[in-house]
């Protein structure tokens, strides 16, 4: 049973291959994170990691842990803190804040942290969680 408090994690050290195939994947071929000469005339001075492929942790974490398979996404908030270089480490967590009563419904913390311990990601999910998880 799911409670208040119950926290889940997954690290990934993202790649020049993830950033290359999220990029195929989704279209985003902004050249901030494919072009490293281009990437270094910016405020980064190195390529990024998109942040939607970041943010891709979080999904992993509450579709895959907590609130687990079956778990359909409802509403997620997302704020930028800090860019994500190329074999950066990256640590997201999710954290039950509430649970609905009489419904399914979930609202858990969600952040993404380096490996230097840097937030570059929080924001807020609400997920329909699977009825036996509750």
């Amino acid at each position: 049973m799911i409670k208040v408090g119950d926290s889940a994690s997954l690290t990934k050290t993202f790649s020049d291959a993830d950033v290359r195939s999220f990029a195929a994947i989704s279209g985003d071929q902004n050249p901030i994170h494919l072009d490293e000469d281009y990437a270094a005339g910016t405020q980064f001075k190195s390529r990024i990691v998109h942040g939607m492929l970041t943010s891709g942790l979080i999904s992993a974490v509450l579709g895959m842990q907590l609130p687990g398979p079956g778990s359909i996404y409802l509403k997620q908030t997302l704020n930028f803190r800090a860019p994500v270089y190329l074999e950066d480490t990256i640590t997201a967590v999710a954290t039950v804040t509430q649970i609905r009563e009489g419904k399914p419904i979930v609202t858990l913390e969600t952040k993404c942290v380096n490996q230097d311990g840097t937030l570059v990601l929080e924001g807020e999910a609400v997920l329909l969680a699977p009825q036996p998880s509750l």
